[in-house]
């Protein structure tokens, strides 16, 4: 295919580089002269271990060149990747100004321009970006002839000092797009690239470079945060951390990574509380770890919202334990929320299964008859009872309950999806189901 870079960079350069490795012919563009000229030279503008040998094999077969003409780049081209810096012009607030020029230059190449081109955005940016940046600029400049120019989100993931690996060997290939035509595209740019192909929709691929970066960010202030305690309690940090990754069940895994409610339980929460109790009496700063029970109240506090914003006085709560299949109500957030929600004076009903055999012979029973006796009185036997009391319905979990819930729910009922999503058959409510998400 006939490529063309926009901006040349750190990822623009070993981007342009591996795809002329590849077998791609390479056109890189840069606004700074001095970039593109050394890329002719044979000499690669940024320093990585390997580019070098590269930039010179390839541009000396003659796959990879570089200009400073947007016009020169484009004509030949089938695609064009747009690979230029978005850094931060400060309070976290992303500068638009080179993706704007190079989109700019691009439209304005594109009118009257018969033959199609691919445009694709590798820079990272925040959901809605490639919306009011690109699209606009296009339909600005092209008007209806916009669809002979399809736009693709197309995040890079190499870390600095192992790209060329990185860019060969990605987890995937991310590709954010609204056509199998344009995805087809990309599978055949990175067809010689080792990672599995992943379409989805343009503003999830720009959402998930971002998740990506802040759980990178997240993980590190962690193992330093545990390290921080660990030396003023006198435990061995690496040692700790060595064992804790060991465990590719739980801690490095795809456990606890799925959107939903807040989390309960007789474990997480106590055991929170110890370490930020403990550190605090030793003099040990955890924000990281201090501002997880705050961001866990807050989840039970926007599900509260998403409730009162409906409007509606009759609720139905389908699960109350801290997970589904349980009778534990120990720090479950649910009835954290079915505490709130009476003291605001909602007629609450509620459906759980195992709670309801844990009121009569479980294992909770004390605590359920000495703690929330007034909860335990709202308990209802079958889905078609709560159906039959509520205007509005809340999902707190994945269960059963909640499916045939959903499945029976009347139009005029109005759903609560603490679940996020989770839930079959909520993607597709029944007709007539107005659904709430809270998120």
């Amino acid at each position: 295919m006939n490529v063309a870079v926009f901006g040349l960079g750190y990822v623009g350069c070993v981007t342009a580089s591996c795809l002329a490795k590849a077998g791609h012919r390479v056109v890189g563009v840069d606004v700074i002269a001095n970039k593109a000229e050394m890329i002719g030279a044979g000499v690669p503008p940024v320093i990585e271990p390997g580019l070098g040998d590269l930039v010179a094999r390839v541009t000396s077969q003659g796959r990879l060149s570089a200009t400073t003409s947007a016009a020169e780049a484009i004509r030949q081209a089938d695609v064009a990747l747009i690979c230029v810096g978005t850094p931060d012009e400060g309070r976290g607030h992303p500068n638009l100004g080179g993706l704007m020029r190079v989109t700019d230059d691009i439209a304005s190449c594109l009118v009257g321009r018969e033959r199609g081109l691919t445009i694709v955005l590798r820079s990272t940016v925040l959901p809605g970006t490639t919306d009011s940046v690109l699209t606009r600029a296009l339909r600005d400049r092209i008007g209806d002839g916009i669809d002979r120019f399809p736009i693709a989100v197309n995040p890079e993931f190499m870390r600095e000092g192992s790209s060329l690996h990185d860019f060969e060997h990605p987890p995937f290939v991310l590709a954010g797009c609204d056509g199998e035509a344009t995805a087809d595209v990309l599978r055949a740019l990175y067809a010689r690239v080792d990672a599995p192909f992943v379409k989805t929709t343009i503003r999830t691929a720009e959402m998930v470079k971002y998740a990506c970066n802040a759980f990178h960010a997240l993980k590190i202030c962690f193992s330093n945060e545990v390290a921080d305690l660990c030396d003023a309690l006198g435990a061995d940090a690496q040692e700790v951390m060595r064992i804790f990754r060991l465990d590719r069940k739980l801690n490095i895994s795809e456990a606890y990574l799925k959107p939903g409610f807040a989390f309960g339980g007789s474990c997480l929460p106590k055991d929170v509380r110890a370490l930020v109790n403990a550190a605090r009496a030793l003099d040990v700063p955890l924000s990281l770890l201090s501002s997880i029970m705050p961001a866990n109240d807050g989840q039970v506090l926007r599900g509260l919202e998403a409730v009162t914003t409906a409007g509606k006085r009759r609720i139905g709560i389908v699960g109350l334990a801290f997970k589904p299949g349980s009778d534990d109500l120990r720090e479950s957030p649910m009835v954290a929320l079915v505490e709130r929600l009476i003291g605001k004076g909602y007629d609450v009903r509620v459906l759980d299964s195992s709670v309801s055999l844990a009121r009569l012979a479980g294992a909770n029973r004390r605590y359920i008859e000495s703690e929330i006796p007034h909860i335990a009185s709202l308990l209802c036997d079958t889905v078609q009872e709560l159906l039959a009391h509520a205007d509005l319905l809340i999902l707190t979990a994945v269960s059963q309950e909640g499916i045939d819930a959903v499945r029976l729910a009347r139009p005029e009922q109005t759903i609560v999806d603490l679940t996020r999503g989770a839930l079959p058959g909520l993607k597709t409510p029944p007709a007539g189901v107005e659904t709430c998400v809270a998120s």
